[in-house]
């Protein structure tokens, strides 16, 4: 006999949440799919079988246990699911161990089990089931991007590589150090055996920390092909010849390109930092941002709003115009260092936590040193997003679309105030979502790169010797 729980849900009409009907799904139950933070969704249905695209009731309503299959026990931090206000909850879950027989995964409603359509009330994971320190890696890296669900093809990645049809190790290995090195942090890689080795170039690398993190956890998981690579540590790309000049560019890995250079782009320090140290050692991260994006847009402040550092000028003018324009505009500068004379002028604001933010209807991204590293975050909450052109771009725009995943605003955004008055007479809620940063994703995306940085590398070698 198959028990249904129907839940009135006031704010979406006569919508029933039926407990019978939901369905789960996602990465985080497949066994072999090894992430830091593991994640799945509950989507919430109605009682004739529609997805419910409102908050599906209370947050304690909804609970999750999940424990190993075996005898010894095994740790396994599982929060409270994150209702991410259209509907669905996210379910993230860490473990402190590996369980050789698997686990079982229990999804309740008003401590009662949900007979979900996709997923039975209670999921079993075969087991092996490896935690993110397992030293366990896949041989095949097939299997790997297979349990993963990684895209055949990343956009950025092509892109990148047009202008390197070919690359020359022994080129690369004689030209970076004598042009690069004096510049600030390059960090020299050389993956052998599965074993990450490095040399630090210039003064200022300490950011190698977060390049090893991820590469040392990438290598954990999937064997890796032995390979040498030049990954720039520092904020602005490096290479600025083009693809036809003689001689021509040599390829290094950089966090973010820009339009008058040709580095090859991997995910950010910031964002690959945040997946490793999810629900543990970061204030907010991909998973969590998703579950606090603020009050359902009616209940929203009905302006734009913007705090960080001093890092651009535009930014200053945006305090400017807020103070000129406090109907509109909450900016303010958190910290000066490159415009301190202007601390007098301008004033210094209050920290914000960046969960605050959403209590606003709209967000403005202006430019750091390079792009804002925020960005990503700033698309995963309900907000509309205000972003200024810029030349500079991180490894998912790609996926975007002006006007349809944020609206642009000029370079010295003479047009903002004009755009946010725009928006406002529209009634205009959050653009579409683009929720394609998640960890498997940045995961799939700098083992991609790997493995085609291997292939390329190694035709390269095939010519020489013939």
């Amino acid at each position: 006999m198959i028990r249904k729980t129907l839940i009135k849900l006031n704010s979406a009409g006569n919508a029933e949440l039926d407990a019978g009907k939901c369905v789960v799904w996602g990465p985080g139950l497949s066994p072999a799919a090894v992430l830091p933070v593991r994640y799945f969704y509950i989507q919430s249905v109605d009682s004739e079988g529609r997805n419910i695209s409102v908050s599906p009731g209370e947050r304690d309503s909804f609970r999750v246990k999940i424990s190993s299959l075996e005898q010894q026990y095994v740790r396994v931090h599982v929060p409270a699911p994150l209702d991410r206000g259209d509907g669905s909850l996210l379910v993230r879950y860490r473990l402190y161990g590996s369980s050789s027989k698997g686990l079982q995964i229990e999804v309740l409603y008003q401590d009662r089990p949900m007979l979900c359509v996709i997923r039975p009330a209670v999921v079993s994971l075969s087991g092996p089931v490896y935690h993110e320190y397992c030293v366990c890696p896949e041989r095949d890296p097939r299997v790997w991007s297979s349990a993963l669900q990684c895209p055949e093809q990343e956009p950025q990645i092509q892109q990148d590589f047009i202008s390197f049809p070919s690359i020359d190790l022994q080129r690369l290995l004689q030209e970076v150090p004598q042009r690069f090195s004096r510049r600030g942090g390059l960090v020299h890689y050389s993956l052998i055996n599965n074993q990450l080795h490095r040399r630090s170039l210039g003064q200022y690398t300490d950011f190698k920390m977060f390049s090893d993190e991820m590469l040392l956890s990438l290598a954990r998981k999937v064997r890796l092909p032995d390979v040498e690579f030049y990954i720039n540590v520092g904020d602005w790309p490096m290479e600025n010849r083009k693809a036809g000049d003689k001689p021509g560019p040599v390829p290094i890995i950089s966090w973010c390109g820009s339009s008058d250079t040709r580095d090859i782009i991997l995910p950010t320090y910031d964002i690959t930092h945040s997946c490793l140290e999810a629900m543990r050692g970061v204030t907010s991260d991909l998973l969590s941002v998703q579950g606090n994006t603020g009050p359902v847009w009616s209940d929203k402040t009905e302006k734009a709003f913007f705090r960080g550092r001093d890092s651009r000028e535009e930014r200053l003018r945006l305090v400017t115009m807020s103070k000129e324009n406090p109907e509109l505009l909450d900016a303010g500068i958190t910290a000066y260092f490159f415009f301190r004379d202007r601390e007098k002028d301008l004033g210094k604001a209050p920290l914000v936590g960046f969960f605050d933010f959403f209590k606003y209807k709209y967000q403005v991204n202006v430019d750091g040193t390079v792009a804002a590293y925020r960005f990503p975050y700033l698309m995963l909450g309900d907000s509309l997003v205000f972003k200024q052109d810029s030349p500079y771009y991180e490894h998912f725009y790609t996926h975007l679309e002006a006007g349809v995943h944020y609206i642009p605003v000029k370079r010295d955004l003479s047009d903002l105030l004009q755009k946010i008055r725009w928006a406002q007479v529209r009634t205009l809620t959050s653009c579409a979502s683009y929720s394609g940063n998640t960890a498997k994703a940045v995961y799939c995306f700098v083992s991609t790169h790997t493995h085609l940085w291997f292939d390329i590398c190694r035709r390269m070698t095939q010519r020489q010797r013939l």
